[in-house]
């Protein structure tokens, strides 16, 4: 039975989300407004290899993410779990202004793309930290029978970053001229979301540590190191592996269907990103109903529906989607598709948390989490404008399905972790456990 979560719990979910969301808005406009900046900073030529380059950039970012997971990860779980959510918002926010003020190809060269790979790799940094930091943090301030729905508004404030960057765009197409967004308009959203970040850091300052992190006082001279996280590395490569399909259908329904809409389907780039819009409104939505849902009947089972359907339906949906001629049909394909993935979303957070000790957590989400996405989530773009330029771009959708078959056979395997205590999750619990005792056993 619910117990109504308080009002500490939520001051602490609040103010958790509302830096997640401006993290992410500053991270998912580079993917949005791509179509607009692109043409800026490479020559003219193919719009698709224009769009290769700026998504190789974007790419890049993903494989600072591992650095950041590491770098802040350390941070989180020495210095504690405010210091890092801190320290990654005044990140995005400096990578936000060199973005804002980068030079074009016509001004610099390529001097205008240095300055945006460096504004990437800040991004990379940042996110690589704050994915961790904020799942950390989220699952270990909630109620613990209500972690499940607790931890899923780390995706409602990703996705609502995303919504309102999306928002941003419709706004701009439809008060600028297509030229003037192709010349300086697509620059507003980097400025906002630098000023979002500063309001963010003046919030993040006065947050509430963790009770849990707080009053944790064991091996405190191996908080957050990678001698401490070996103890774990089963665990570790668990995150990878649950990740793995996840992350691919997550930014293939999110980040590269606007593109694909309007570049593959042939709708218009409003009409594309309003499909994108709407669906994201949906999807936002449905992250706490799952999460509550997995409070009752537990993690595994949304994990493995998510598997079952992304493996099944990837390449029906993206076949479809090539093919619609209207904003409702697209509408359609776009939900379900995102039905699907929230099975992933809305729990992954407090799964891959559930799994560490208190004093390797943060760490422990963010270096397997961040691999993982730079290998697989940051990468899908790219892949799938690299099938499309090499005339078999249905190569892509076996691709995402194939992933997701993977994940799927680590969720059937995987052990429950709904009912694990955080508090007593031991440190080097899988080698200090008894013959047949797992890491992932409940604690008792």
């Amino acid at each position: 039975m619910y117990r109504p979560m308080g009002p500490q719990h939520w001051k602490k979910i609040w103010v958790g989300s509302a830096g997640n969301m401006v993290e992410w808005f500053d991270w998912f406009v580079y993917a949005s407004f791509a179509t607009y900046f692109a043409g800026a900073f490479f020559p003219s030529g193919n719009p698709t290899a224009q769009l290769m380059n700026t998504a190789g950039i974007f790419a890049v970012g993903f494989f600072m993410r591992p650095v950041g997971g590491w770098l802040l990860g350390r941070v989180g779980d020495r210095k504690g779990r405010k210091a890092a959510l801190t320290l990654t918002v005044t990140l995005m926010s400096a990578s936000a202004v060199l973005i804002a003020v980068a030079p074009t190809y016509a001004v610099a060269g390529y001097g205008g793309v240095a300055v945006l790979l460096v504004a990437r790799l800040l991004q990379g940094l940042s996110v690589g930290g704050e994915y961790a930091a904020s799942a950390t943090y989220l699952t270990e301030a909630s109620d613990p029978a209500r972690r499940g729905f607790a931890s899923s508004f780390q995706y409602v404030s990703m996705t609502a970053g995303q919504i309102i960057g999306l928002g941003l765009q419709i706004i701009l197409q439809r008060t600028m001229s297509d030229d003037a967004l192709h010349s300086y308009g697509w620059r507003i959203p980097f400025i906002v979301g630098a000023l979002g970040a500063a309001v963010v850091f003046y919030l993040r300052r006065s947050m509430l540590e963790t009770e849990v992190y707080a009053e944790d006082t064991s091996h405190s001279d191996e908080r957050g190191t990678l001698r401490a996280l070996w103890r774990h590395k089963r665990e570790a490569f668990l995150v990878i592996a649950l990740t793995m399909g996840g992350t691919v259908a997550y930014y293939t329904y999110t980040t590269y269907l606007t593109k694909y809409l309007s570049n593959s389907a042939g709708l218009s780039k409003e009409t594309a990103t309003l499909v994108s819009f709407t669906a994201l409104i949906v999807f936002a939505a449905l992250q706490p109903l799952a999460g509550a849902l997995s409070d009752r009947i537990g993690r595994r089972p949304l994990l493995i529906t998510f598997a079952v359907g992304s493996t099944f339906l990837t390449v029906p949906i993206m076949t479809l989607l090539k093919h619609v001629d209207g904003y409702w049909p697209a509408l359609g394909l776009a939900l379900l598709a995102l039905v699907v993935v929230t099975g992933y979303t809305s729990i992954n957070a407090c799964v891959k948390a559930e799994l560490f000790p208190t004093g390797v957590r943060a760490l422990g989400v963010a270096l397997p989490y961040a691999i993982a996405n730079a290998l697989f989530g940051g990468t899908a773009e790219y892949v799938a404008l690299w099938f499309k330029k090499g005339g078999i771009e249905s190569g892509f959708y076996w691709y995402v399905a194939a992933c997701a078959a993977v994940s799927l056979v680590v969720y059937v395997t995987m052990r429950e972790t709904k009912d694990l205590d955080l508090a007593r999750v031991k440190a080097g619990r899988g080698a200090d456990a008894e013959p047949g005792e797992s890491s992932l056993t409940p604690a008792s």
